[in-house]
């Protein structure tokens, strides 16, 4: 199984071709043995914040995908499993916000998981990532630089690779 560090510079890597939750998943999956092609396609339209629309941060969705490959429930009237699933889901979540934080040197806490949220705090500004006019200042902001949104993709997978050890050991 590969490091958490390497399972980082692997969605690093792999946002460079766009979408950053099949990134993070893609690089968990690979890591974990965990998914199928099927669950790779689903997390295509949740990048850049849902289609690309700015809400909750598809990098943080392709981790939470593969949290739910994992620990998520196979019958949907099992509310127990549904239940359990929530507290490592909550710490993923919590946990990425702190690492955010820390990763870009952010000087306050990072209050949602927003992408337009995050954006702002990366660029200084939020792009609207289906505007053909905004999304070549997204580009040139480095919006897939390595100091950018693949940056984040990082950061989730390292987060969720961290979580997944720990609920598989």
């Amino acid at each position: 199984m590969a490091d958490i560090e390497s399972i980082g510079a692997k969605a690093l890597e792999y946002d460079r071709y766009s979408g950053c939750s099949q990134s993070v998943l893609l690089a968990l999956q690979e890591a974990f043995d965990i998914g199928s092609q099927e669950s790779f396609r689903a997390a295509t339209v949740l990048s850049g914040g849902v289609a690309r629309r700015g809400e909750t941060c598809g990098a943080l969705l392709g981790g939470l995908m593969a949290l739910g490959l994992v620990c998520g429930r196979d019958d949907i009237r099992d509310t127990q499993a549904y239940r359990d699933a929530m507290k490592p889901a909550n710490e993923i979540v919590d946990e990425f916000k702190k690492r955010l934080e820390d990763e870009f040197g952010f000087d306050k806490p990072l209050g949602s998981t927003i992408c337009r949220d995050i954006q702002e705090r990366i660029y200084g500004r939020s792009f609207n990532l289906n505007n053909p006019e905004d999304y070549p200042l997204f580009l040139e902001a480095g919006g897939h630089g390595d100091d950018g949104c693949p940056k984040t993709c990082a950061v989730a997978a390292k987060v969720t690779a961290k979580k997944l050890r720990k609920l598989l050991e």
